[in-house]
């Protein structure tokens, strides 16, 4: 463990540590961050493939104080540094993703076109090789007992670490916060787009006995029939259904401790940020209107862990790169308070 006795949490963070200004190394650290840098398949705002430079950037003005996790940072925190093989395979295949969906978006047949099926082709095949890249990333980082979060990146990115983590915890829930189900099935023929991670995650990880969704407002009918075809292992809490509760009287704390009463012992967590409010996060890849304020996503993750469940992993994804940094700061201080919750759950 690293000395901490000529450290001071108290000053602005020293960019010449890691992210947050801490003066951990990864062998050091109880948890690590592994960022994702892809995007290929998003279809509108870009960006989230770059958003760890923009987060470490803005987490260095952070205070660290964390009087209600215990300080969990003194366990160490580390954030690898993004691997650039698999952004510059992301901007090219974004590139490729663009003439694509382009094409699609006048009604032309992809299977008329030879130049599009290859594409789409190379494409699919990027984005397995990226799943297999996140597996064995975070399989090993489990294997050494490490902690791990994920920053992506689209929200396409989380689906190797789940396998990952299913290889530990057979049996787990996900805490989807989201503002779309991400039920679509191969979007635009990309089997692994961000808008079907959920989707895959249900077909290809069996580990998963439930999803629970909170926040969900923008969807297509396929997306809502599935839903409901798949009741038994799927929850949704929709974004409207929960204002008008609210409106009608119904605390947030009742609310949440029903959402709770629905997670089994162990939890995963998928963040989404376009769950939130986008005055939050504006540059998000997919925003829309409504939304949670980070308060009642911190209530609920507090009374999850208060009511005995394991918080067993998290991904944070699709904190958009502005013009401001505003998104990055954002971004920074739920990453900043995840991680220490994350650990906290883990001691």
């Amino acid at each position: 463990m690293a000395d901490l006795a000529n450290f001071d949490p108290n000053r602005a963070g020293n960019p010449n540590n890691n992210i947050f200004g801490l003066p951990f190394t990864e062998d050091e650290s109880r948890l690590v961050i592994l960022p994702v840098p892809w995007e290929v398949t998003v279809s509108y705002n870009a960006g989230t493939a770059r958003t760890a430079e923009h987060v470490f950037k803005a987490s260095l003005q952070v205070d660290l104080f964390e009087p209600e996790f215990n300080d969990g940072w003194k366990q160490g925190f580390y954030m690898r540094t993004p691997d650039k093989k698999v952004l510059l395979k992301s901007d090219y295949l974004r590139k490729e993703a663009e003439l694509l969906i382009a094409y699609i978006s006048k009604g032309e047949a992809v299977e008329k076109n030879s130049f599009m099926c290859k594409s789409l082709k190379d494409i699919n095949e990027g984005s397995a090789y990226l799943n297999d890249w996140v597996y064995q990333q975070t399989a090993d980082l489990i294997k050494k007992g490490k902690l791990v979060a994920l920053l992506g990146g689209d929200h396409s990115t989380p689906l190797g670490y789940l396998k990952a983590i299913s290889e530990k915890y057979p049996d787990f829930a996900i805490l989807q916060i989201d503002a779309h189900f991400d039920f679509r099935k191969a979007y635009d023929g990309f089997k692994y787009s961000h808008a079907s991670i959920m989707y895959n995650v249900l077909k290809e990880i069996p580990a998963v006995s439930k999803l629970v969704q909170i926040g969900i407002r923008d969807y297509c009918e396929e997306e809502f029939e599935f839903a409901k075809a798949n009741r038994g292992r799927v929850l949704t809490y929709f974004a409207t259904e929960l204002k008008e509760q609210q409106f009608e009287g119904r605390t947030w704390k009742e609310i949440v401790d029903e959402i709770v009463d629905q997670l089994p012992t162990n939890v995963y967590l998928s963040f989404d940020i376009d769950g939130l409010d986008p005055k939050l996060c504006p540059n998000t890849g997919t925003p829309v209107f409504g939304g949670f304020e980070i308060e009642q996503i911190s209530y609920l993750l507090k009374k999850m862990m208060k009511s005995g469940r394991k918080f067993i992993g998290f991904d944070l994804s699709e904190v958009g790169v502005g013009e401001s940094d505003w998104d990055a700061n954002v971004g920074a201080r739920i990453l900043w308070k995840l991680c220490n919750m994350l650990v906290a759950g883990n001691n």
